[in-house]
C-alpha cells in the first residue's frame, strides 16, 4: 500500500512544520504534498518554504501565498497594510518570492481507483470559504472541474485546505477531506458552555491517505487518517515576539485556536443563512 502525507496552512510556523514532518517520517512515508499557505502570519516564512521544497514532490499556491508575493497597487491600501505586505516581503528571497509566484493552483492523481483533486480553497477561487456545515449544493461544487483544474472530470476525493479545520464528509459516493493547517489551528465554532480542551485545536494537523497510488481499479482499498501533532508552541512564540508586527493576533490564534477576525467569517457564513451564534 501506498501512503501520501498532505499537508496545508503552515504559516510560517517552523516548530509545526518540524514536528509534523518528523511524524511523517517516523510513519516511513516518502510522499508529501503541500496546499499552500506556506507563508504569512508567523515570521519563519523564509525556512518553511525552504522545508516544504526539500520534502514536498507536489506544491500549490494557497491565497497569502499568492497575495503577499503578487504586484499590489499600495495606493490602495491602509498604511497598517501596507506594512503588513512590507513585513511579510521582508521574510522571504526574491528567489523564493518568485517560486510562490509560480505555484499550480491544483494537483490531481489516482489513488485506489478514486481520482482525488487537491486544492487550496476551493476548485474556483482561491480564498473563499467552505466550512463542513455549509449547505450541500456548496459541499458538491467541491468536486466540480474548472478553469483551475488539471482535468474536466469530477473528482472522487477533493482535499482542501485554507479553513483550518479537519474534517471528513461523505456526500454523493464522494469523499471531502480538509487537512486542518499544520501551523495556525483553529476552531470556528466557539460556545463556552460546549467548548472542550483547546489543546485539542491548538496543535499541528495534516492528512494520511493509504491506497494503491496511481491505480484506476476501485475495488482496491483506501483509507484516510486526520493527525494531530503537539509542537513546542512556547518557542514558535518566543522566536516571533521580537520582530512580529502582528504578534498579538499571531499569539491569540495560536494559544487559544480562534481566528483574529471571526466578524469577516460570520458574516460569510450569515450571507448563507448560517448563524453561527446559535449553534
Amino acid at each position: 500500500m501506498d501512503k501520501i502525507a498532505i499537508i496545508s496552512d503552515i504559516h510560517g510556523n517552523l516548530e509545526a512544520l518540524k514536528s509534523v514532518l518528523e511524524d511523517i517520517r517516523e510513519k516511513n512515508i516518502s510522499k508529501i504534498f503541500c496546499l499552500g499557505d506556506i507563508i504569512a502570519k508567523g515570521t519563519h516564512q523564509q525556512e518553511c518554504v525552504n522545508l516544504i521544497k526539500q520534502n514536498c514532490e507536489a506544491i500549490i499556491k494557497g491565497n497569502c501565498d499568492e497575495y503577499f508575493t503578487s504586484d499590489i497597487d499600495l495606493s490602495t491600501k491602509s498604511k497598517q497594510e501596507v506594512n503588513r505586505i512590507a513585513w511579510n516581503k521582508s521574510k522571504l528571497t526574491e528567489d523564493n518570492i518568485e517560486f510562490l509566484k509560480n505555484l499550480p493552483y491544483c494537483y490531481e492523481f489516482y489513488m485506489s481507483g478514486r481520482l482525488v483533486r487537491i486544492f487550496h480553497a476551493t476548485p474556483e477561487k482561491i480564498n473563499d470559504f467552505v466550512g463542513n456545515i455549509d449547505n450541500i449544493d456548496r459541499l458538491y461544487k467541491l468536486f466540480l472541474p474548472s478553469k483551475n483544474t488539471i482535468s474536466n472530470k469530477k473528482a472522487d476525493i477533493a482535499v482542501y485546505g485554507h479553513i483550518h479545520t479537519p474534517f471528513i464528509q461523505r456526500i454523493y459516493n464522494r469523499t471531502i477531506i480538509n487537512t486542518g493547517s499544520v501551523g495556525n489551528s483553529i476552531d470556528v465554532f466557539r460556545n463556552s458552555k460546549k467548548d472542550g480542551n483547546v489543546k485539542n485545536t491548538t496543535v499541528a494537523n495534516y492528512l494520511i491517505i493509504t491506497g494503491i497510488l496511481d491505480s484506476k481499479n476501485i475495488d482496491e482499498k483506501i483509507s484516510y487518517e486526520l493527525v494531530s501533532i503537539p509542537y513546542n508552541l512556547d518557542k514558535e512564540l518566543n522566536d516571533n515576539i521580537k520582530d512580529n508586527i502582528e504578534f498579538k493576533s499571531y499569539e491569540e490564534e495560536i494559544r487559544k485556536g480562534k481566528y483574529r477576525d471571526m466578524t469577516k467569517i460570520y458574516k460569510s457564513f450569515a450571507l448563507r443563512g448560517i448563524n453561527i451564534d446559535k449553534i
